[in-house]
């Protein structure tokens, strides 16, 4: 079987390295740890195809979240970046990645600009932190290489800066580009329409995650790599009882999170290698 390489960054804050490499084994992916420093000095994005920001407090978000990651980045390997992106590599970024990826312009991406901000991740409406679970509902119509099939989620949510926010052209544009990838919903999948708890940031049109126009990057606050089991999920003992009094099957072991990590990576096997 064909590898699927996939990169994650470790160190200066960022914590959920363990659970996101576990995630991708288990989609089929071979993920390799690599601390930003060592990233940062030689060039190493030739040798993977996923590209993973992920979640964490990346320099204790001094000067805002992600900020100071997307800086060093850009002004270090922006270049080497931005070749992987042109050669169709995979990018996603959760939580504290999401917040780095709108930092250093590679989303929205718009007109093929991966160098520009358009786009912000700011404090929580409730001036907090907040750690909750939350329903998704996913656009059927965007792009996304990461959400193909996939309807609806729930995921956990830890943050205390995931507002997303932008001037109301780009916002038009994002929605009718489809980039607007998942949105806070209630438990039926209805909008949120910014109602809290279901929408827990206040972010602008219910905004869980956007992608850029190839699909190939895409941001999002949700840890679905924090989703990987059933045992996961704080309820999941009282639907597993719900189903067997229903006389339905059990719901498989492995969490919902892991899908968006075996769409990369079948995404991957098909055009990257």
């Amino acid at each position: 079987m064909t590898i699927v390489r996939a990169l994650v960054m470790t160190g200066y804050g960022l914590n959920c390295d363990y659970e996101t490499e576990h995630a991708l084994r288990l989609a089929g992916a071979e993920p390799l740890p690599v601390h930003i420093n060592e990233l940062l000095a030689g060039d190493r994005l030739d040798e993977f195809h996923l590209l993973v920001f992920g979640g964490g407090f990346s320099w204790a978000d001094d000067h805002g979240a992600g900020v100071l990651l997307a800086a060093k980045l850009r002004n270090n390997i922006g270049d080497q970046i931005e070749r992987f992106v042109a050669r169709g590599g995979l990018i996603i970024g959760i939580c504290n990645g999401f917040q780095s990826l709108v930092n250093l312009g590679l989303l929205p991406g718009f007109d093929g600009n991966y160098a520009e901000r358009r786009v912000a991740v700011t404090y929580n409406d409730s001036g907090n932190f907040i750690d909750t679970w939350v329903h998704l509902a996913v656009n059927p119509d965007s792009p996304c290489v990461f959400t193909r099939g996939i309807e609806r989620l729930e995921l956990p949510v830890r943050h205390g800066e995931g507002k997303v926010v932008t001037d109301p052209d780009d916002v038009q544009r994002l929605v009718e580009g489809g980039q607007v990838v998942m949105r806070y919903a209630d438990e039926e999948g209805r909008p949120a329409d910014g109602r809290w708890p279901e929408n827990p940031n206040g972010s602008l049109l219910d905004i869980a995650g956007i992608c850029d126009p190839t699909g190939r990057i895409f941001g999002l606050m949700p840890h679905p790599e924090a989703f990987h089991h059933i045992t996961n999920h704080p309820e999941w003992t009282r639907r597993k009882e719900r189903l067997a009094r229903e006389g339905r099957e059990s719901p498989p072991d492995e969490g919902e999170g892991v899908l968006v990590f075996r769409n990369a990576v079948a995404y991957a096997r098909q055009h990257l290698l």
